[in-house]
């Protein structure tokens, strides 16, 4: 939550899409953490089809007041980071890059 602009997070399982940790308010994570779930999902299949033999990095979202970042975790497959920033108060390259160390001084 040190990140500029940042309004919630989450851990999120994304075999069972549960929330395995959350901080911060302004959207419900819960669901959030479902319906993402579906978008990494979706997004491995379609690699998957295409024969694109690559990772996801990020996903985001970008909506007209946020931004929505989906970060799985090479580290501990099967887990991602799901960030929501207000636009307005956030620099997005930062955003990502700070998401990306998130990983590294994650203890799961």
């Amino acid at each position: 939550m040190t990140i500029d602009g940042a309004l919630c997070a989450a851990l999120v399982d994304s075999g069972s899409g549960m929330v395995l940790g959350q901080i911060g308010s302004g959207v419900d994570l819960e669901v959030a953490a479902a319906g993402n779930t579906e978008v990494v999902r979706a997004k491995l299949k379609t690699m998957k089809a295409l024969g694109l033999n690559d990772v996801i990095e990020d996903i985001l979202i970008t909506l007209g007041r946020q931004y929505h970042i989906i970060r799985p975790l090479n580290k501990h497959e099967g887990l991602f980071v799901y960030l929501v920033l207000d636009k307005s108060k956030s620099n997005l390259a930062l955003a990502r890059r700070k998401t990306q160390d998130v990983e590294q001084g994650l203890a799961v």
